[in-house]
């Protein structure tokens, strides 16, 4: 009987180990033309737990030193870059052809994103064109057919089993470390742009700048509620964020009182944030504020 479950055993490591090696995954780089945003650093953590190999796709009208700076973490084996001014607002309908055909030329088993506002953007419409169920805001992943999510505004795990030939996912960055960017030599190769697809347009990006720190990569954040009660006294968090080198944040009460942009949002319909230190003022703790902030260090 023993000798029997420990070759049972055996052949079960070992289709495992099969398993991992036919994996192949590519993550899609959000970026800004310049520099990598953070989000896909921890996606790229993620990617790696599937086994198999990881490459990145880098999309955009200027972003050879993105690409570049990529080929420098390490466990990635591969960054495709494509470059046209039709990807200069990473608009869904654009991108989405490219990433199409980069996943028929290298036949990818998984691909994957940020939880962002540009993954969650994209990533549906890629699924839609593969004619599979997405995965979204994964926080585990068990086996790379098996990743556990949030339910009920964080107050459940939900373990997801995909039997899709393609699997496509978002990741939320909170849940896994962001990659090192050193150590890695991965090739660098370019991949022909496809052709506009011509449906939207990009018109201009209007970005709100800011000596603090960014919102969801902060390690400090400071929030402020509806129990503030006017915009006016959020001036007292900006001088106490300043002071803390953090980030200012607010709940969604806050926000719709108008006392603040909803670009500060935390929660569960805003940014998700896992910092070192949060601090909550004139915040009541409602359920949905909870399932943006619930994984920081210290409250």
């Amino acid at each position: 009987m023993f000798p029997g479950l420990l070759r049972a055993q055996r052949l079960a490591r070992r289709a495992v180990s099969l398993l991992h090696r036919f994996q192949s995954t590519l993550v899609i780089a959000e970026h800004t033309n310049e520099a990598v945003s953070p989000i896909t650093l921890n996606t790229i953590t993620a990617a790696k737990r599937l086994g198999g190999d990881v490459s990145c796709l880098v999309a955009g009208s200027n972003c050879e030193k993105v690409a570049q700076e990529l080929s420098k973490v390490q466990g990635v084996v591969k960054v495709l870059v494509s470059q046209h001014d039709a990807y200069k607002g990473f608009l869904p309908e654009e991108l989405t052809p490219l990433i199409l055909a980069a996943q028929k030329q290298f036949n990818y088993t998984h691909i994957c994103a940020g939880a962002s506002a540009f993954g969650k953007n994209l990533l549906p419409r890629v699924a839609a064109k593969l004619d599979v169920a997405p995965v979204s805001d994964i926080i585990e992943i068990k086996s790379p057919d098996t990743f556990v999510r949030t339910i009920y505004a964080g107050n459940a795990l939900c373990t997801v089993k995909c039997d899709e030939k393609i699997k496509v996912f978002s990741v939320r960055g909170t849940s896994f470390e962001a990659a090192s960017i050193s150590g890695g030599s991965a090739t660098v190769e370019k991949v022909s742009a496809a052709s506009p697809a011509g449906q939207s347009e990009w018109i201009e990006q209007k970005l709100t700048k800011s000596d603090r720190p960014e919102l969801t990569s902060a390690k400090v954040v400071v929030s402020g509620g509806r129990g503030l009660k006017s915009g006016e006294n959020f001036k007292l968090l900006y001088e106490l964020a300043d002071e803390l080198h953090a980030a200012v944040g607010a709940s969604r009460a806050a926000v719709d009182a108008g006392f603040v942009p909803n670009d500060m949002q935390v929660g569960q319909t805003g940014k998700i944030v896992a910092p070192e230190l949060y601090i909550a003022v004139g915040i009541s703790g409602a359920i949905q504020h909870l399932a943006g902030m619930k994984d920081s260090k210290v409250l």
